[in-house]
């Protein structure tokens, strides 16, 4: 990526915070100057009192290359391309690993309080390989991308009208090699692209790639936010494996981190020996909770920073879409903190005016730059329109993780099953808000972890109660209203929680019960794709109706998804080991029931009781509704009706 120098505008409206492309001119670039090759180098830095590059190139040497600061706070230098090759010094660098060592840089500054420190540069487009953290030089503009035909396509995508079923995984622990290996960008494509495929996901949900030196944060704490983590590769790979998905018609969110970061001596924290990109009230600044600093979203170039990376992202990588973790955190200036530990606004409420009309701005930029791209929020409280239009007061988000439903969901099904009768609430309630936001239903990393053990273990009972309650659970989650995602391994039932440290359980696939799980997840996301009925009206009681909602002694629900033009899908689901054969279903006009799925069929380890014909609907009114039909209903199990109107019948 050629340096784009900035011109007065350019300049000032980084510093105003409405810049969304400062990667093209801060940061180290490859530029040509009368028929030479050089790199110009650029960092804001504003209350520096000198600021030099330094690197292997110079042996680190302070004094060797001085940086000019500009009148607003920008430091710049340029120089010859061949410092960074061995033949500039051919008898230094004759050793094989020269030419790398070569390319790594850091910025050194003597900050406010007379003292020097390295830092890495904020813009860099890559990094050593942990734990060295140095930053390294990358041309950007030598890839050829593939994508063309999907890239034009998703311009004119609504992604709130079509199937989103997102696999959500950590690239480093998803396989393996050999040996515990950790495996390349283009080594993990090979194997994920068509297993995403096989398996019917329309997405995939990387855990943080932007680069980070503790394997531990699982990439949620960034002290690259430019560059993709060179633990698998290098950036070209990267983008080689979203190419590669894309190709195969697999969208791509990356999880990004706007609300905070490390305190890491190579990263933003006190940049210049000055807050830069943190506020200077320690009440403002420090997530205690976390051991993280939070972004001063007040001040221009910090917002320029920001919403530069996200464009970065979706541009340069090709991304779809952004998952923006913990907004809570952004919205909220006393998230995590105790009384007197925060600092109101300026109208004495607890919410961040500042961080609110950044993401605004966020999602009118992302919007207007990058049409069919999507950005989704993890925002666990009440706050209110999240995901409507920013001309009505709203957000702007494209959707909200679901995370009410979630924690009710998954508190119930915890419950040994003789239980839940009490409990009936938490599988209803969620229709009580269910259309006020475009949510996703989430069953993500975080609930798999720190002792709420996995998805299969979740589930109360011996082996066949477990993976029973888990198919019945993923029938029901499948067939409610709202887009999907699910953390790599629940998906053939990882068993024990996940780890960051070793690959997932793949040898559970040679037991009985896990590759028959995994078939049935196969089925689900294939019909789910195939069915508009389960995707196509996500956000309006015109797509859903409840057939049976108060059996709470039985603990069966049932309910009707549908889209205009569209053959209704009917869901039944009974959370009891119990069955019933004669269990009588709800229904708004005469019809048929065909049976399009079953949890509980021999082919994915049930009991195999099913419904083998055709059942039509009778006048005998249930629930309020006037029609209704006489089903099979399995233990543990979500069953799916195809539900065929008679001619004449009137919804």
């Amino acid at each position: 990526m050629w340096y784009n120098p900035p011109d007065g505008e350019r300049r000032d409206r980084f510093h105003q915070g409405v810049c969304f492309d400062a990667y093209d001119f801060l940061g180290a670039h490859p530029v040509e100057e009368n028929g030479e090759k050089k790199w110009h180098f650029s960092v804001w830095a504003p209350n520096a009192q000198r600021v030099s590059l330094v690197g292997e190139f110079c042996g680190w040497d302070q004094e060797a290359y001085p940086m000019l600061k500009q009148y607003d706070g920008i430091w710049e230098l340029r120089l010859d391309a061949k410092l960074f090759t061995p033949e500039s010094d051919p008898a230094r660098f004759h050793y094989p690993e020269a030419a790398e060592r070569l390319l790594a840089y850091k910025y050194a500054i003597l900050c406010a309080d007379g003292q020097w420190h390295l830092r890495a540069d904020p813009y860099a487009f890559q990094s050593e390989l942990r734990p060295a953290t140095a930053s390294k030089l990358y041309d950007l503009s030598r890839y050829q991308w593939g994508d063309g035909e999907w890239m034009a396509a998703r311009e004119q995508k609504d992604w709130r009208r079509g199937p989103m079923n997102i696999y959500e995984m950590h690239l480093g622990t998803w396989r393996r090699g050999e040996g515990g290996r950790v495996l390349s960008y283009a080594e993990i494509a090979a194997q994920l692209v068509p297993y995403l495929q096989d398996m019917g996901y329309t997405h995939v949900e990387l855990l943080p790639v932007m680069e980070h030196p503790f394997d531990g944060s699982w990439g949620y704490q960034v002290t690259g936010y430019y560059a993709p983590t060179s633990r698998w590769g290098s950036p070209d790979q990267f983008r080689a494996l979203v190419d590669a998905l894309h190709q195969a018609g697999i969208g791509v969110i990356l999880d990004w981190v706007p609300a905070h970061f490390p305190k890491d001596e190579i990263g933003l924290r006190r940049f210049d020996g000055t807050p830069c990109y943190e506020h200077a009230d320690s009440r403002r600044s420090e997530m205690p909770q976390w051991g993280t600093m939070l972004f001063d979203y007040a001040r221009g170039e910090v917002s320029s920073f920001l919403l530069s990376n996200a464009l970065f992202w979706l541009k340069e990588f090709h991304a779809d879409g952004l998952r923006c973790d913990a907004v809570s955190c952004m919205l909220y200036l006393d998230f995590g903190r105790e009384g007197g530990q925060w600092l109101p606004n300026q109208f004495g409420g607890r919410e961040n005016l500042d961080a609110i009309a950044f993401l605004r701005r966020l999602n009118e930029t992302v919007q207007r730059e990058c049409p069919g791209a999507v950005t989704i929020a993890e925002e666990s409280t009440a706050f209110p329109k999240v995901t409507h239009p920013i001309q009505d007061g709203g957000l702007g988000f494209s959707f909200k993780w679901n995370m009410g439903w979630m924690n009710d969901i998954l508190s119930y099904i915890a419950l040994d099953p003789i239980y839940r009768r009490y409990h009936h609430d938490r599988i209803t309630f969620s229709m009580m808000y269910a259309f006020s936001e475009h949510y996703v239903l989430p069953f993500s990393h975080d609930e798999v972890v720190h002792g709420k053990h996995s998805m299969l273990d979740k589930q109360p009972g011996d082996h066949w109660r477990k993976f029973a309650g888990l198919r019945a659970l993923y029938g029901y989650y499948m067939a409610h209203p709202g887009k999907k995602l699910l953390f790599m391994g629940g998906e053939f039932g990882q068993f024990i929680e996940w780890k960051d440290t070793d690959q997932l359980d793949w040898f559970l696939l040679q037991y009985d019960r896990h590759p028959q799980l995994q078939a049935y997840v196969k089925a689900l996301n294939r019909l789910y794709r195939s069915l508009p009925a389960l995707h196509r009206v996500d956000d309006s009681w015109e797509g859903f109706q409840w057939l049976n909602v108060n059996d709470a002694d039985r603990s069966i629900v049932a309910f009707l998804r549908s889209a205009p033009g569209e053959t209704p899908i009917a869901a039944v689901t009974n959370f009891t080991p119990e069955p019933y054969g004669q269990y009588r279903v709800a229904l708004p006009y005469d019809c048929e029931l065909t049976e399009l799925l079953n949890s509980d069929r021999a082919e994915f380890s049930g009991s195999n009781q099913y419904n083998a014909f055709p059942i039509r609907a009778d006048k005998t009114p249930q629930n309020g509704l006037p029609f209704s039909a006489v089903v099979c209903v399995p233990p543990l199990s979500t069953v799916y009706f195809q539900v065929k109107q008679m001619d004449g019948a009137e919804q």
